[in-house]
């Protein structure tokens, strides 16, 4: 039976697993990046300042479920509160997200369900008569090491939003970091690379903290699944000899898994 690593953050990557598991598909977690609450001071004074002003803003973009999830915890009160902004989602996983944090799912939009990708160009299709003059957008985001004010990701998003009109804020709720892999892990790795497991990956900088990690390995017999054109090409730049797409839900993600056993 082909073997999947699971390259996703903790928690995420073992709810994956057992999930995968369930529909008879050897799994295994290798979490390559970890995700944390912001701990920089500085971010974490702009996150309290971008949750008590929500009413300021037509639309929140929220770039992940994690982005969701912390933005939305410690005490944000949607259940009771009037003029709330529209809640925008890349993809459905993030929509569960805002579901499970108390966001009504009217306020929720977000790319078709049938789109062939979840990512900001299907969202912006989706939102774009929305924006015009004076419409302000704040993007949720996580923060890379080293720290950047705002967070990083989605300009493209943000371009869209300036050409039309709007305006845009950027908040980081989540910081990630590169896994540091431990010896068993990178014999797990090694041995990953060139047996014939599938690697699962679903940021690009998963990939990078590979690369980081485990520089000396060769990638041109190892497999990669990917869940968007960029990761496919990241997977391609440093070597990955097998590269297939699929998109990011259980159901396509099982599918593909089994297409290549």
């Amino acid at each position: 039976m082909t073997r999947v690593l699971i390259t996703r953050p903790s928690p995420e990557a073992e709810r994956w697993v057992e999930q995968l598991r369930a529909q008879h598909i050897d799994a295994e977690a290798l979490p390559l990046l970890s995700i944390t609450a912001v701990r920089d001071p500085q971010l974490q004074a702009e996150l309290s300042t971008a949750r008590a002003r929500l009413k300021n803003f037509h639309a929140l973009m929220f770039v992940s479920g994690n982005a969701a999830a912390e933005f939305l915890a410690d005490g944000v009160q949607l259940a009771n509160a009037t003029n709330l902004p529209r809640f925008w989602s890349p993809g459905p996983g993030t929509a569960r997200a805002l579901v499970q944090a108390g966001v009504a799912a009217s306020l929720i939009d977000g790319p078709a369900a049938e789109s062939s990708q979840f990512d900001s160009e299907s969202l912006w299709l989706a939102v774009a008569p929305q924006i015009g003059p004076g419409k302000r957008v704040l993007i949720v985001r996580g923060a890379n090491s080293p720290l950047t004010k705002g967070g990083n990701g989605r300009d493209w998003l943000a371009a869209q939003i300036a050409a039309a009109g709007g305006e845009t804020e950027f908040v980081a709720a989540y910081e990630r970091t590169g896994s540091r892999l431990d010896s068993s892990a990178k014999d797990l790795a090694r041995r990953a690379a060139s047996d014939g497991t599938v690697w699962f990956f679903s940021s690009s900088e998963a990939i990078q903290n590979l690369m980081r990690e485990m520089p000396q390995t060769s990638w041109d017999k190892a497999c990669a699944l990917v869940t968007h054109p960029r990761i496919a090409e990241a997977a391609r730049a440093v070597g990955f000899g097998h590269v297939s797409e699929c998109r990011p839900t259980l159901q396509d993600v099982t599918a593909s898994i089994k297409s290549t056993v």
